[in-house]
């Protein structure tokens, strides 16, 4: 396991996300993660299983402080003071007085992103949450944050996998001290199709899956949060630590990249950086 620093805050780069889990299973999942050794915990708003996470966090034995925890705002909740009200209600589902990272977890237009970047300051001050960031934005919207507006964004989680390029933005998040975290980084399973990760996981005695998360492991600022619903592939995933890629080996996978390569496009979504 490795960490990013930032603004003084280790980030364990891979992290446990749980999307889709809920009750009983969210709970058992979760708790089985801590036990394996994941410290990062991501969850949101919308997935409607804080509280499921909260419970394994408690029950878990791990003591808080050694645990990083990530929810997101949802976009009903970013106006000033409906954001800070979220955050508390978050908070209590949690059953924590702190998150280590808060983020917005869409752009939202027709709120002006300063007065988003003011609420979420407030909540950073007032110490529930240590680190903010953002989610899904774009090269455009990650500079109007950190240049306009001056807010310590840390982090900027997107869908990042070996069939979409995400250079412009990983580009800027390391030229300004980000983090960017990987969601659905297995592509939702797409990648155990692949001969090349396939050819590389027989090299390695490992599997398709493990060699993306290497992959991604191996570049700089760069987090990932898969999730797993199975003890083995919640095991698999944490067991990426004990190989390197060659630099070869990482540039065919990211040529893997393709225009058509991204997975998550709601209608909401902005308009995405345009790759080569």
């Amino acid at each position: 396991m490795h960490n990013i620093t930032v603004y003084d805050h280790k980030i364990p780069a891979l992290g446990f996300g749980t999307w889709k889990l809920s009750g009983a299973d969210c709970v058992r999942a979760v708790g089985l993660a801590l036990d394996i050794g994941y410290r990062h915990i991501d969850t949101a708003q919308v997935y409607e299983n804080e509280s499921d996470v909260g419970t394994a966090l408690q029950s878990s034995g791990v003591p808080r402080k050694d645990i990083f925890l990530t929810t997101k705002i949802w976009m009903d909740n970013v106006r000033d003071g409906d954001l800070q009200k979220s955050a508390e209600k978050s908070l209590k589902k949690l059953k924590t007085d702190y998150v280590d990272l808060l983020l917005l977890h869409w752009p939202v237009h027709d709120v002006p992103l300063q007065e988003q970047l003011a609420a979420l300051r407030a909540v950073q001050k007032s110490g529930q949450a240590k680190l903010i960031g953002v989610s899904n934005y774009t090269v455009a919207q990650m500079r109007e944050a950190v240049e306009d507006l001056s807010a310590p964004i840390v982090a900027n989680q997107v869908e990042y996998h070996p069939f979409i390029s995400q250079k412009s933005v990983l580009d800027y998040a390391r030229k300004n001290g980000l983090v960017l975290t990987a969601y659905s980084p297995l592509a939702r399973g797409k990648v155990n199709d692949v001969p090349l990760l396939q050819e590389l996981a027989r090299q390695y005695g490992k599997n398709p899956g493990q060699i993306a998360l290497r992959w991604l492991m191996q570049q700089d600022h760069v987090a990932a949060i898969p999730k797993a619903a199975s003890e083995q592939h919640i095991r698999d995933n944490f067991n990426i630590f004990d190989f390197v890629l060659n630099e070869a080996q990482m540039q065919a996978i990211s040529d893997l990249a393709r225009p058509d390569g991204r997975l998550v496009n709601p209608q909401w979504a902005p308009q995405w950086d345009k790759v080569a």
